[in-house]
C-alpha cells in the first residue's frame, strides 16, 4: 500500500489497489476520490474500445442511408419536375437548347405510341381474320352435315312413298279379280278390253247404245 501511495505521489497518476491476503482478507487502496469512481473509469478505458467502433459504423451507416435518401430525393424531385413538363406545365424556366430536347422526346414518345397502338391493332386484325376463319370451317362443316342429314331425308321420304306405291298396286291386284263378278250384273259400269285403247268407259257401250235406239225406234212405229 506504501508503494501504491509513493507511485501515485511521484507519478501524479490515480492509483487504486485491492489485494485480498491468503485468509481471504481485502486491502484496497485508492489515490482518487472513491474506489467505485476509479473501477468505472478503468472500465470504460478497457472495454470502451469496441463500443467506439460499433458506434462509429452506426455513425458510417446513418450518413450513408442520409447521403442515399438525399440522393433519391433529388432524383425523385428531378422525375417531378420533368413529368411537369412533358405535360406542358413549368416551362418558364427552361431554355431553348432544354425546350428542343423536350420537343425531341415528346416527337421520340409519340412515335413509340403509335407504333405500339399500330402494333395493337394488327395483332388484334390478326386474331379477328384467325376467328373468322374457325367460324366459316365451323360453318362449312354444319352446312354439309345439313345437305347430309336434308338427303337422309329426302331418300326415306322417297322410300316411304315407293313403298306405299308398291303397297297400293299390290292391293290393286289382289282386289283386281274380284271386280267382275262384284259388277257382273250392273249394265252402266263395263269392264275394259284388254286391247283396247286405255280410254275411260262411262254409260253404255257403242253397240249397246246402238241395239237400244233401234228397239226404242221399232217399238214407236209399231201399233
Amino acid at each position: 500500500l506504501k508503494k501504491a501511495y509513493e507511485l501515485s505521489v511521484l507519478c501524479d497518476a490515480e492509483v487504486a489497489l485491492i489485494i485480498f491476503s491468503n485468509r481471504g482478507k481485502l486491502y484496497e487502496f485508492c489515490s482518487g476520490q472513491s474506489m467505485p469512481k476509479t473501477l468505472e473509469r478503468y472500465q470504460k478505458c478497457s472495454y470502451g474500445g469496441p463500443d467506439t467502433a460499433l458506434q462509429n459504423k452506426e455513425n458510417e451507416l446513418v450518413a450513408s442511408s442520409r447521403n442515399e435518401y438525399l440522393k433519391l430525393k433529388a432524383r425523385v424531385e428531378n422525375l417531378q419536375r420533368t413529368q411537369r413538363n412533358l405535360l406542358g406545365e413549368d416551362l418558364g424556366t427552361l431554355g431553348i437548347k432544354e425546350l428542343e430536347q423536350l420537343e425531341k422526346q415528346l416527337d421520340s414518345s409519340l412515335r413509340h405510341i403509335r407504333s405500339t397502338r399500330t402494333q395493337h391493332m394488327l395483332d388484334q386484325l390478326t386474331d379477328l381474320q384467325r376467328k373468322e376463319q374457325m367460324l366459316c370451317e365451323a360453318n362449312k362443316c354444319l352446312r354439309r352435315k345439313l345437305e347430309e342429314s336434308s338427303q337422309q331425308v329426302h331418300g326415306h321420304h322417297m322410300w316411304e312413298q315407293q313403298h306405299g306405291v308398291n303397297l297400293l298396286l299390290g292391293y290393286d291386284q289382289r282386289q283386281s279379280p274380284q271386280q267382275p263378278q262384284h259388277h257382273a250384273g250392273n249394265g252402266f259400269f263395263h269392264p275394259l278390253d284388254a286391247a283396247a285403247e286405255p280410254t275411260l268407259q262411262i254409260g253404255y257401250t257403242q253397240e249397246q247404245l246402238s241395239n237400244s235406239c233401234v228397239t226404242s225406234f221399232m217399238q214407236t212405229w209399231l201399233p
